[in-house]
């Protein structure tokens, strides 16, 4: 389903649909009250964002040090993102399908099976005020159910369904937020609202995958595929992602920059490889790039690779150019210098745990995506990313390349 018709979903059906489970939970309460229960099998679910399954990595890792299972809720076209780290066990994943209303409710009534089969006591909804979200987090069976709840926050209304409420805060890093949540969930004491922590920024650090030389060996073949001269000892990789998900494509920086951009460090350094990365469905928009940067060390390997293929990349790439989006976040689990183009969103928010400089211009109307929009602008003409100019993003890559020279 377009993202568009979703929200309306979330919106039209989700607000009567909390408030109606809203009225059954107060009254089921009146005659049998709600017991907390130690978190043993924790459920999150963060459905739409793929760059998310890396930020809520550490939040999941603490989970794990207080000896909690874990379990996570998925789309299923963003599954892949969980795996690039193991936190979750592959069993323990569910995944929905979104590419129909139909699909979507058959395993959304899967999900609610599922859920009580597994003896989930606590889940922990990382969306941003999703009524969905809500919903499958109240209808869950758990004892525990912690999420974000508006307060005194006008139009955010998605029920009375959470036992930990915790109050979103604007302005912290999104991955510290996620904490925020387990915190609520390991409180001993209840709280009004929750959470009334202190998130150290140690909290927040990314383990590292570990890339065997068998892979680099493997990545280096598959390089040479598409550019047979490339030697390791000879030539530098340089990433370049201009793609972003449906969901926000403001995002997106304009193509003619990334051309510009791409021929400025192909005429600058005579050793570097440009190969332009994205998924399948990208690789026709990646080959019109190719075609107008012209030069025979600008390769397209958009949909040349699975996800899970991509840290092995990016452990051989100098450094990578990329959109605001999941990229960003994926090459964060390596020691990747990764350079992101920050427009509708802020890198105070969502910006990368990795080795990653954001490229921001900060203008008066930015960021004018936030959990109180639900991540949409009325925004047609991106001006915050227009006003970034191709000199200015060469400019801030140069030290870089300079480095690896």
């Amino acid at each position: 389903m377009k993202v568009d018709t979703m929200r309306k979903i979330d919106y039209y059906a989700g607000v009567p649909l909390c408030f109606l489970l809203t009225l059954w939970f107060g009254l089921v309460h009146l005659f049998r009250p709600v017991k907390r229960k130690p978190p043993r099998k924790v459920l999150l679910i963060e459905l739409s964002e793929m760059g998310s399954a890396i930020l809520a990595d550490p939040a999941m890792r603490k989970l794990q040090q207080h000896d909690a299972e874990l379990y996570f809720l998925i789309f299923k076209k963003n599954a892949a993102s969980l795996r690039l780290l193991g936190t979750v066990p592959e069993h323990n994943v569910f995944t929905l399908r979104e590419d129909g209303l139909l699909p979507l409710a058959t395993d959304t009534l899967r999900f609610l099976f599922w859920a009580r089969r597994q003896g989930i006591d606590s889940v922990i909804d990382l969306e941003l005020f999703s009524r969905f979200t809500a919903l499958l987090t109240g209808l869950s069976g758990a004892a525990n159910r912690v999420g974000f709840h508006a307060f005194h926050n006008e139009g955010l209304y998605r029920g009375e369904l959470l036992t930990h409420r915790v109050a979103y805060n604007p302005h912290v890093h999104i991955s510290k937020t996620f904490i925020a949540l387990v915190n609520a969930l390991l409180s001993e004491q209840e709280e009004h609202p929750y959470s009334k922590t202190l998130v150290h920024d140690e909290e927040i650090r990314l383990a590292n995958v570990e890339i065997s030389p068998e892979q680099q060996d493997s990545m280096r073949e598959m390089v040479r595929r598409d550019y047979p001269d490339y030697a390791p000892d000879r030539h530098r990789i340089v990433l370049i992602n201009p793609n972003a998900s449906e969901l926000l494509p403001q995002r997106r920086w304009m193509p003619e920059r990334y051309v510009a951009v791409m021929q400025r460090i192909l005429e600058a350094y005579p050793d570097v490889i440009i190969l332009i990365t994205g998924a399948p469905a990208e690789r026709e928009e990646a080959e019109d790039l190719q075609r107008q940067v012209n030069h025979n060390r600008c390769v397209n390997f958009a949909g040349r690779l699975k996800l899970a293929e991509l840290p092995v990349l990016y452990s051989l790439a100098t450094l990578m150019l990329t959109n605001d989006s999941g990229p960003g976040h994926f090459s964060s689990i390596t020691g990747l210098r990764t350079f992101v183009i920050f427009g509708p969103e802020t890198p105070k928010l969502y910006g990368s745990l990795g080795n990653s400089t954001p490229i921001y211009a900060g203008l008066a109307c930015s960021p004018c995506v936030s959990a109180a929009n639900h991540r949409k602008t009325p925004c047609t003409d991106n001006v915050c990313l227009q006003v970034i100019e191709a000199e200015e993003v060469f400019a801030t890559l140069r030290p870089a390349l300079e480095g690896g020279s």
